[in-house]
């Protein structure tokens, strides 16, 4: 390995004078970074953060940008809604797990009221309006949506109300939600260095986490963080030696990043000590129009449903990938297809179409009989509003009849291509044990002096679950703690 990518640490006493000082130091600009950034410059430290790119945002800029509030938002309100802090944690502990950590949920929804009150005082707007249909993202500017909050089993265990709010964007909001908090982080006094990415930890005499190491257009540069280094760098799903490492499944799919999610900061905590937790966890994403699914099924490689079709959509993704054989296929019929509001139907047409599912198991290879067999049993319990197997809601079902449909994931959405023949794309969630302001934790189970993370290079609230918008949530709610954990650390390394 060449000095360059090396991750060890270097001892402060090896470096003289450093380029620049500061009390806290925040390596990457996504959302987490935004909020830590934010929340040390209100508390009056001095704040330098780092971004590898030329700009803020991150992978955070390129998401749905749909952020996971509730215990009762003042949007949530407008459009009729009664939540609470406890309802919304049945449903998320439900939804994030298996093993979700529980006392991260907890906090993050006796205080999602109070978050999404500072997402509105950093300058994010929120329409008082509501989407009523399934899908990975409205294309509209609708506030509020259904994440899975209204289907079985969740609704058995939580009163459902839709707690995906969201910034005035037809489609893609990410970029919106980070125009806003990197405003808010620079207008509250921090300093941003561009097209610079931290590298190594530095570390004092006694193992504190005195700065960062970093290369800014291959030359050296050196940080002086005086109270903490929070690291916000993001997941890793963007290196395959990571992936090959830790989490497999995700190897030959496509990713959700903007490229640079590549473990750095994981890799640079683990070289002093660091302890990771959940490493093999990831959120899939399979290009599956739910309004599609919904009104038809989704069927694997052997014409058999698996999951109810009505979950959020990453649900049944995930489960597709890590249980069932591929390929994947929606199928529906005519009038399930016309029923789809045009702007909803995402430019997706269907890949085959016959009169007959015997026709259309030959075209998707599929053993003869076997999409004959599911659909029967499906239309025999639809036409009795009952799904026995897989629990959809009965407003979603209704006996299919043909002509009929297949529809690819793989083609992917808008016209376009799906990536990988798979057309399903992931990211990862575990990374470096904080505590719940942040501090990062050794394999002893002890906090780390000096250093804090975040966001996808933290291991946050989820367990084997997610849900859209637990990313951006958790992000910056943890975000913010870590920045004033940071900020509020009394030894300076004088």
């Amino acid at each position: 390995m060449s000095p360059r990518s090396s991750v060890e640490p270097v001892p402060l006493a090896e470096i003289g004078a450093f380029d620049h000082e500061c009390d806290v130091l925040v390596a990457g600009f996504g959302c987490a970074g935004a909020a830590a950034a934010y929340e040390a410059a209100r508390a009056g430290a001095d704040v330098l953060v780092l971004e590898r790119a030329s700009g803020p945002g991150g992978s955070s800029a390129q998401s749905g940008g749909e952020l996971y509030l509730g215990g009762g938002t003042e949007v949530q309100k407008a459009c009729g809604f009664d939540d609470d802090p406890d309802n919304m944690y049945a449903y998320l502990v439900k939804a994030l797990g298996p093993n979700a950590d529980v006392e991260k949920v907890r906090l993050y929804c006796d205080g999602s009221v109070e978050h999404f009150e500072w997402f509105r005082a950093c300058g994010v707007p929120f329409n008082h309006s509501f989407y009523d249909q399934p899908t990975w993202m409205p294309m509209s500017e609708d506030g509020l949506m259904w994440l899975g909050e209204n289907s079985w089993p969740y609704n058995t265990v939580a009163r459902p109300v839709p707690r995906g709010h969201r910034p005035p964007a037809s489609g893609f909001g990410g970029a919106v939600l980070m125009e806003k908090l990197s405003a808010a982080a620079t207008g509250a006094g921090a300093v941003t260095h561009v097209d610079t990415v931290a590298s190594n930890l530095v570390l004092d005499g006694d193992g504190r986490v005195a700065g960062v190491v970093a290369r800014k257009y291959g030359e050296r540069v050196t940080y002086r963080a005086r109270r903490g280094v929070v690291l916000t760098t993001g997941g890793f799903v963007d290196n395959e030696e990571m992936l090959a490492d830790h989490a497999p499944v995700l190897l030959g799919h496509g990713k959700v990043s903007d490229g640079l999610d590549d473990g750095s900061g994981i890799r640079m905590a683990a070289a002093i000590g660091a302890a990771t937790r959940r490493m093999g966890v990831v959120e899939i994403a399979l290009t599956a129009l739910p309004a599609m699914v919904c009104r038809g099924m989704l069927v694997d490689g052997l014409g058999r449903r698996f999951l109810n079709e009505d979950v959020y959509p990453g649900h049944w993704s995930v489960h597709a990938v890590r249980n069932q054989p591929g390929p994947y296929w929606t199928i529906i019929d005519e009038e399930g297809y016309e029923s789809v509001p045009e702007a909803d139907r995402w430019g997706v047409l269907p890949k085959y179409a016959a009169e007959t599912l015997a026709e259309l198991e030959e075209s998707l290879g599929m053993p003869a009989g076997s999409l004959e067999a599911t659909v029967e049993t499906y239309n025999r319990h639809a036409e009795r509003g009952e799904d026995p197997y897989f629990h959809k809601d009965p407003k979603w079902l209704r006996p299919l009849k043909p002509p009929f449909a297949a529809i690819d994931p793989g083609a992917g959405f808008f016209g376009g291509t799906g990536g990988p023949a798979s057309g399903a794309s992931g990211f990862t969630l575990g990374g470096l044990h904080t505590t719940v302001d942040g501090e990062v934790l050794n394999n002893s189970g002890e906090p780390m002096p000096g250093l804090y993370a975040a966001g996808r290079a933290a291991s946050g609230m989820h367990g084997e679950g997610y849900v859209s918008g637990t990313s951006l949530g958790d992000g910056t709610f943890f975000g913010r703690r870590a920045g004033r954990a940071a900020a509020a650390s009394v030894k300076e390394n004088a």
